[in-house]
């Protein structure tokens, strides 16, 4: 039952052939079997079996189990971003995201582990621990035996483990191991598409303004999307056509109607233009990933595609412009936390002020965002800003025209990798610092962002 799509058992549900109470029944035995992944900071079974038995069965999602990442508000539950600053933040309202889904019928299994305030891409940078892989994982109970998810080649010896990704490798394990049937990621330079290549299943990085962010804690507002993770395609454009729209509260989504396509059982690819940008061609690009490239472009073109190789001359310059404005709007958004207006407070009596605010911010968030959140500072100081801040928007510019004059010249799609590599063992991932790491596995993911 577990191994099914989302759609699947959405059929089963409808037509009586299997209730939501026996479904949800299994996502919690399976959630409990595979804890040692530690895909989920906060578990929500109670409210689940509360909600389950409110969903109407003929509701659009009908007590399907659906997990959120821990940086999206949700009424009443613990929301932390990963992060000792926001520890004890339970939020009073559901991001615009979360109540769609749930007012459509899905029941909540509880939000997941990701990197502190989604800055990573191995979901290893959590307060929580990090987030495992479940790809040849070994656990240590024999009872979680069955669970473990087989794969051709990768040992994981002397107890090492495969990095999930991030940084919403939560989301991508909790699908990944059938303890949901969908989740919600965030994504702002590739935390939904990264763990989703890693753990085997489907992400997607919906177009900017066509899901709310409302309730979304911010990393980048310029940049930030809510993101989908399911086991299908299919089942990723059933949550999209539900959770997308305009919102009120979110200035920056779309005012006029979106126009969503089904997708064919059996869906055509003839006549499509496909286009292989040549600078993906990267160096450090891994063998097994540019292999699976060419199969699945030769795979497209066999089928009818017309596949050609196009140019986004500007990608050389996009990671580090990218780096450099997600630095500046960190530094913006995370100035909020104070230590006494909002988030973590440093323990003493006589502290000044100014030693109040530094000593909380230095308490509450871990290297990489305190990292962060000095670059973004430096980049905004006022003999920096236009050399840097200015500097990186023209060239943000110019990656978008890249993208522009593809689409405008008749390309229909885009065929990239989404990672250098495949998923590396822990013990290997962990040997770069997160901003080199983040620079490598975001190559391929960030430009469409600032696009």
């Amino acid at each position: 039952m577990l191994s099914l799509s989302l759609r699947e058992v959405l059929h089963l549900i409808k037509t009586e052939q299997i209730s939501a109470r026996d479904l949800l029944k299994k996502c919690i035995e399976r959630a409990t079997s595979v804890r040692e992944l530690n895909a989920y900071i906060t578990e929500t079974h109670e409210l689940a079996w509360s909600q389950v038995g409110l969903a109407p069965g003929k509701s659009e999602l009908a007590g399907i189990p659906i997990a959120v990442k821990d940086n999206f508000c949700t009424r009443n539950i613990p929301t932390t971003c990963g992060s000792k600053m926001l520890d004890n933040y339970v939020p009073p309202y559901n991001a615009t995201v979360v109540d769609r889904l749930l007012t459509s019928g899905a029941v909540l299994m509880g939000k997941t582990n990701m990197d502190e305030y989604a800055m990573g891409c191995g979901s290893i940078d959590s307060r929580y621990g990090p987030v495992r892989n479940p790809w040849k994982y070994k656990f240590q109970s024999s009872a979680r035996s069955s669970v473990i998810i087989q794969s051709k080649e990768g040992p994981t010896s002397g107890g090492d483990w495969y990095i999930a990704g991030g940084s919403s490798g939560g989301s991508a394990v909790a699908v990944a191991t059938g303890t949901c049937f969908g989740a919600l990621g965030s994504d702002t330079g590739g935390s939904t598409r990264n763990p989703a290549s890693y753990c085997g299943i489907v992400g997607l990085k919906p177009t900017y303004g066509s899901l709310s962010r409302y309730g979304l804690i911010p990393l980048v507002n310029s940049l930030d999307v809510p993101g989908i993770l399911t086991k299908t395609v299919d089942d990723a454009a059933l949550l999209l056509r539900i959770i997308a729209g305009r919102d009120v509260n979110d200035s920056t989504t779309v005012s006029e109607s979106l126009h969503l396509t089904d997708l064919d059982d059996q869906p055509s690819v003839k006549g499509l233009h496909i286009g292989i940008p040549k600078e993906y061609n990267a160096p450090g690009l891994c063998g097994e990933t540019r292999r699976a490239w060419e199969d699945v472009a030769n795979a497209l073109e066999t089928a009818g595609a017309c596949v050609s190789l196009v140019s986004l001359p500007h990608t050389q310059y996009s990671i580090n412009t990218y780096s450099i404005l997600c630095a500046c709007e960190v530094a913006s958004n995370m100035a909020r936390y104070d230590g006494i207006e909002f988030g973590h407070r440093a323990e003493g009596n006589n502290m000044s002020t100014e030693s109040l605010y530094a000593q909380s911010r230095h308490e509450g968030f871990n290297e990489v965002v305190r990292g962060r959140i000095f670059a973004g500072n430096y980049f905004l100081l006022r003999k920096n800003y236009r050399r840097y801040f200015q500097q990186a928007l023209k060239v943000r510019r110019l990656i978008s025209d890249d993208f522009t004059k593809v689409y405008g010249d008749g390309v229909d799609v885009l065929l990239t990798p989404t990672t250098l590599s495949v998923a590396l063992p822990y013990s290997k991932f962990s040997m770069a610092d997160n901003r080199t790491r983040t620079a490598e596995q975001d190559y391929f993911t960030q430009p469409i962002n600032m696009a």
